[in-house]
């Protein structure tokens, strides 16, 4: 999949088309649909807590095979979640579901 990107200020590039997965059911269909996303070349995923599937997200990339440093998420939070203490707690929540270490753009 030819996949064209944005450079940013430090250097990185971001796939300019990422697969989303919003109004995907959380029962073994998200987890299908990412799978399938990145076998076909997609290295950007879109999601957020509120489409209520990052486990099957995070256990799709975990078992894609394809290194963790070629993928990029990006997620976004719940409004409430804003303030700077709320915010941290949100991504933590996030990081555990997605079982990454990093997330890339919220």
């Amino acid at each position: 999949m030819n996949n064209p990107s944005f450079k940013l200020n430090d250097n990185n590039s971001i796939p300019a088309i990422g697969f989303g997965v919003f109004q995907i059911p959380n029962d073994g269909s998200t987890y299908a649909a990412v799978l399938k996303a990145l076998e076909i070349g997609y290295r950007h995923i879109d999601t957020a807590v509120a489409y209520f599937n990052e486990t099957e997200v995070g256990k799709a990339i975990q078992d894609s095979g394809i290194s963790r440093d070629d993928i990029w998420i990006t997620s976004k939070m719940w409004l409430q979640d804003y303030a700077y203490e709320d915010a941290k707690k949100a991504i933590d929540l996030s990081l555990k579901n997605y079982k990454q270490a990093i997330l890339i753009s919220i």
